[in-house]
């Protein structure tokens, strides 16, 4: 990753000691972990990196029921949910 603009981002007293405390403990640079966490919260990845995430997605094999089955799983009947 290229790293040519700089920004400056003002933090309070208390969070910036817990974010330098983190970046210590996870052995990384404040700025790295304010890189990182504006990518994994606005989703600035790449067409591939998503097209990947899918096909990962797309490859698990989870026990998932019919749509019918899961409806009647999450949407129980009234006369279940009174005693």
């Amino acid at each position: 990753m290229d790293l040519d603009k700089k920004t400056t981002v003002l933090f309070s007293e208390e969070l910036h000691e817990r974010l330098t405390r983190l970046a210590r403990y996870r052995k990384t640079s404040l700025g790295s972990l304010v890189r990182e966490a504006c990518v994994a919260q606005y989703g600035l990845f790449d067409q591939g990196t998503r097209l990947k995430a899918v096909q990962a997605l797309g490859a698990l094999s989870l026990p998932v029921a019919s749509p019918e089955q899961m409806k009647r799983e999450a949407v129980p009947k009234a006369e279940e949910l009174l005693p």
